[in-house]
């Protein structure tokens, strides 16, 4: 087909950049300027720091043994376990207590820190460290799969053991670890820099992050330089068509709602059920919903991640790759239709393309022998942008098409974050440190987030636009990243020191200018 003949069926400027697609792989966006290239940061030169590895690391096995848990019910909370780990922060680093401001906030509960260090030029926008000292409990029935006790703070085989050690308090104490390390040698910064720690990111966040934000920007604090919150680890093989170690670095993360479906009907004697029992409507309206999920589409933080990850993977992609890296909003192109179908091979990567759909709770009947008269789920969500609460209640009730169903909205419900901008002096100052402790063997990009964390809480104001996350902390295998939420769940000593000298290094670099 000529270009001429081509050209009479559709605009010109839409003709040439098809043709060029169909040619050389070059996508629209591409043909008028940008190259599909690598965007790896080139010649950062190794910068590690001498650290107190085994003294830290006793210090953060002691403080596991802290059971800071996050349980669903917010009654069931241990305020002792929260002042004690408090007590012991403040005793454990004497030279930040000394020199920073330290606050307890939170509602209706006190129990999150606010740490402001000063710094020395006032027109400086201040940068913000957060992380968060509550746990998620351990189930009874996995306690025998533990090789130590996830609360004895056990430091054994090289490992650092215990529930907190991986999320989050290696970093709530990498973080006290370094700033005690710069006062003791009388740094000071340029930029004021708030440490915070949340009580309640397990469970959303609601008392602690949300409030501390609240009070941030009602003390008027215009614009944060940088945000930095946890994340995912740096790791080999996290993502697929990538075998190189990554740091991938969330730019944007889904939202988050709990829905609770629930029939009220008839109960009776079990000897004589009905054709219909409640648990049947109710499981048969689950099965509904589960038939009806969520288009695919591809975020706009996704095509970020691409920009970035796409050169360094497969070369016989790279157009299906630039395809999703520089597409628009609208109809899907071959190319990206093909992408579609890559990420729909894990769950990981299906998560990232729509608004998820997980049946978490199911309850009903209190006897074998007695039908209950009510049953009640509980449906999780993680929207994509645009998908509202209202948006996906409407959508329940269209998939399930049943007016015994009651549908409520059950959970403090968060939309999905706006997208923080990768091109920016924070996210380069992030690469770079990344680079100084890990070296230069490893890709860094841009990462769309399928869970959530207390990021929203301060993503969601005007002085927190570019907010990234990432936990720095190196894992060597999906062993060791199984302990997210998991069984012996542990760090590596040695990595712990490098997450510490991580810390070291970005305080330095983000008071340079």
């Amino acid at each position: 087909m000529s270009i001429k003949k081509f050209s009479k069926s559709v605009t010109p400027p839409r003709a040439l950049a098809l043709v060029l697609t169909l040619i050389s792989g070059i996508v629209p966006g591409a043909a008028f300027g940008e190259k599909f290239t690598s965007m790896q940061m080139k010649g950062v030169e190794l910068a590690l720091v001498k650290v107190d590895v085994d003294g830290a690391a006793k210090r953060l096995a002691k403080g596991v043994t802290f059971r800071t848990i996050s349980n669903q019910d917010r009654d069931d909370f241990d305020t002792k376990a929260f002042s004690g780990y408090h007590a012991y922060l403040a005793k454990t680093y004497p030279n930040v207590t000394k020199k920073l401001k330290r606050e307890v906030l939170g509602d209706p509960r006190p129990f999150s820190l606010l740490y402001t260090w000063k710094g020395i030029d006032p027109e400086a926008e201040p940068v913000l460290f957060y992380a968060h000292m509550d746990v998620v409990p351990v189930p009874e029935e996995s306690r025998g799969q533990w090789k130590q006790d996830p609360f004895a703070g056990v430091i054994a085989d090289g490992y650092i053991w215990g529930r907190g050690v991986l999320d989050d308090k290696n970093q709530v104490q990498a973080i006290l670890e370094a700033a005690e390390m710069k006062i003791k040698e009388g740094w000071q910064p340029r930029r004021t820099m708030y440490f915070v720690f949340g009580q309640d990111e397990e469970v959303g966040g609601a008392e602690g992050a949300r409030f501390v934000a609240e009070t941030l920007e009602k003390r008027g604090i215009k614009r944060f330089h940088y945000v930095m919150d946890e994340s995912a680890p740096l790791m080999p093989g996290v993502f697929p068509g990538v075998s190189a170690n990554t740091a991938l670095i969330t730019i944007a993360q889904k939202g988050f709602i709990s829905l609770e479906l629930a029939i009220n009907g008839v109960g009776g004697h079990s000897m004589r059920p009905p054709l219909e029992p409640n648990i049947v409507i109710l499981a048969e309206a689950i099965t509904k919903l589960n038939a009806a999920q969520f288009p695919y589409r591809i975020h706009p933080a996704i095509r970020q991640q691409f920009r970035y990850l796409g050169p360094e993977m497969d070369k016989a992609k790279q157009p299906m790759y630039a395809a999703v890296a520089f597409g628009k909003d609208g109809e899907m192109t071959k190319l990206e239709k093909e992408f579609i179908k890559e990420m729909e091979t894990t769950d990981t990567t299906r998560a990232m393309l729509h608004t998820t759909i997980a049946p978490t709770i199911f309850n009903a009947g209190i006897k074998d022998n007695v039908l209950p008269p009510s049953a009640t789920a509980v449906v999780n969500f993680r929207p994509m942008p645009g998908d509202t609460p209202e948006v996906i209640i409407a959508h329940v009730k269209k998939a399930i098409q049943d007016d015994r169903i009651t549908v409520k909205d059950i959970s403090a419900s968060t939309p999905a974050t706006a997208v923080a901008n990768p091109d920016s002096d924070a996210y380069r100052t992030l690469d770079k440190t990344i680079r100084q402790i890990w070296g230069n063997d490893l890709i860094v990009a841009p990462l769309l987030s399928i869970g959530g964390s207390d990021t929203k809480h301060f993503q969601a104001r005007p002085f927190a636009p570019d907010t990234f996350a990432i936990t720095a902390l190196q894992l060597e295998s999906q062993a060791e990243f199984a302990g997210f939420h998991g069984v012996n769940e542990r760090i590596l000593v040695e990595e712990y020191g490098k997450s510490i000298g991580f810390f070291y290094r970005i305080f330095d670099n983000l008071n340079i200018n």
